[in-house]
């Protein structure tokens, strides 16, 4: 199986293979880039592929209710059952109203309006504040993180 069929990146074992400090990305694992875009729902497998992409997306969506309505906010929770009627995603508003529990078979539209908060160069960031430490002479910089006050 491999780590697009598991729906995993990195779980095949030929993924694994190579020097883990020179992989940056895993093969196959690019990250996408899925602000501003809207995925069609035309049908039950796209609406839950787009689902599970909201809900692994770290910035808000816009949610369309068939009856009109939207809602934006970041999507924490989803819970799939055999059906639309069965399944549901918990929102929080970006409003900062309480959460909302929305169906799936009221949703009629998704797009990706907010910035993915994890995407960028984290590492690359991490790389050049530890230069920045170094240079200045600091000793024992240390991988994990400094605690929050």
């Amino acid at each position: 199986m491999s780590g697009r069929e598991s729906g995993r990146c990195g779980s095949s074992p030929s993924d694994r293979e190579g020097d883990p400090d020179t992989l940056e990305v895993v093969p196959g694992c690019e990250p996408k880039n899925l602000q501003g875009s809207s995925p069609p729902l035309h049908t039950r497998d796209q609406l839950y592929a787009a689902l599970d992409e909201a809900f692994d997306y770290r910035g808000d969506v816009l949610i369309t209710r068939k009856d009109g309505s939207t809602i934006e906010g970041y999507v924490f929770d989803r819970r799939r059952g055999k059906t639309l009627a069965d399944s549901s995603l918990r929102l929080l508003p970006e409003d900062g109203s309480p959460r909302v529990s929305i169906g799936y078979e009221e949703i009629a539209g998704l797009a990706f309006t907010g910035r993915d908060m994890a995407a960028g160069k984290s590492w690359e960031a991490w790389v050049d504040h530890y230069w920045a430490k170094k240079a200045a002479g600091e000793t024992n910089i240390s991988r994990t993180p400094e605690k929050l006050e």
